[in-house]
């Protein structure tokens, strides 16, 4: 491997020289012809920087550490990942990841672990939108939940986690929009943060067209699984045409999936006698569907780089640590396919 010393003999100048145009201190300092000659033979050679070197003199890594329960084995919060190791990559950091499975005991040695490794960050990443419990670390180093927030205020953190009512306003708002005015609305008990928040604005978006909360149009199902789905979505659907709601509003894409299922055995095509809105875009799921489901977009990819810029912005002051941690609630765009009409029978 090519070291500075053997740059240094082949131009004919000292290390010193040669580590002030390889770390672009040389302005001013080393003759712009001997610098162009350094970085020319560097290039040629492949001169790779000590990195252990240099964390030694900067007392940082470069590295931001990275916990997650099942982000990486699960295919649609994986973006979560990839937004994060996009803004490391871009800033100069590599992202060093530990997946816990789902096991809560691993979190603390993974945690440990990373630490041994000197991280200048750590993110803390969750599969769902829930209360994380705060890993034991030292002040000085930030840390950031992903798609999670402090269980409790003493505990803070800066988070980062989709504005789930939001999304929820704006997919019942949707179907206000297009003339639905019994729109129905499939919670899942399961997730009871991200339900609360979604089932508030389904609520506020209704209030605001001067629309009643039907709890009669209201079901839940235990889990987000399609299965789950069969039996609420039987008990909303299986009615008289007037009992019936010309819209759903779906917790999940998977919630969603049994109601397109149970709205075709009973005979209703969608969206002509009844549409639909999702939510979190999982594509596997909402483009698979005839026709595709409308939904809202989990911006998990936006949360991950977001995550990793507030690490950065941490480390390099520009938010200082005096600062209290703060939430970023992160919007939720709605995407367009073709499960939502107007009503056969408009009021």
């Amino acid at each position: 491997m090519l070291t500075m010393k053997d740059i240094a003999a082949q131009v004919g100048v000292s290390v010193s020289s040669v580590s002030l145009v390889l770390n672009d201190r040389d302005a001013g300092r080393v003759n712009r012809e001997v610098a162009q000659r350094i970085r020319e033979l560097a290039d040629a050679f492949g001169y790779v920087p000590n990195q252990l070197a240099r964390s030694l003199k900067s007392k940082q890594t470069q590295t931001i550490g990275l916990v997650s329960d099942r982000v990486a084995t699960v295919p649609f919060s994986s973006a979560m990942l990839a937004g994060a190791q996009e803004a490391a990559w871009r800033r100069g950091y590599v992202l060093m990841l530990v997946d816990t499975g789902g096991n809560e005991e691993l979190q603390t040695p993974a945690v440990q672990s990373l630490l041994q490794r000197n991280v200048d960050g750590l993110i803390v990443a969750a599969t769902f939108h829930r209360e994380v419990t705060m890993p034991d670390v030292p002040t000085s180093t930030p840390v950031v939940l992903l798609d999670g927030r402090p269980e409790t205020e003493e505990a803070s953190a800066d988070f980062v986690v989709p504005d789930e009512e939001r999304g929820a306003y704006d997919a019942v708002t949707h179907l206000v929009e297009a003339g639905h005015r019994r729109i129905g609305f499939c919670s899942v008990s399961a997730y009871p943060i991200a339900d609360a928040l979604r089932s508030r604005g389904y609520r506020r978006a209704l209030a605001d067209a001067g629309l009643p909360v039907d709890p009669a149009l209201v079901v839940t199902a235990e889990d987000a699984a399609t299965r789950c789905a069969i039996a609420p979505a039987q008990r909303l659907l299986d009615r008289p045409t007037a009992a019936r709601p010309t819209a759903v509003f779906c917790f999940g894409d998977q919630i969603a999936m049994g109601f397109y299922q149970v709205a075709r055995s009973l005979g209703l095509a969608i969206p002509t006698d009844l549409s639909i809105v999702g939510f979190d875009n999982q594509e596997f799921v909402a483009e698979a569907l005839e026709p595709g489901l409308t939904t809202m977009q989990l911006p998990h990819r936006a949360m991950g780089d977001w995550a990793v810029e507030r690490i950065l912005a941490r480390i390099d002051g520009s938010v200082p640590r005096s600062v209290a941690p703060a939430g970023m609630r992160m919007h939720c765009p709605l995407v367009i396919r073709g499960s939502v009409a107007p009503p056969r029978d408009p009021p």
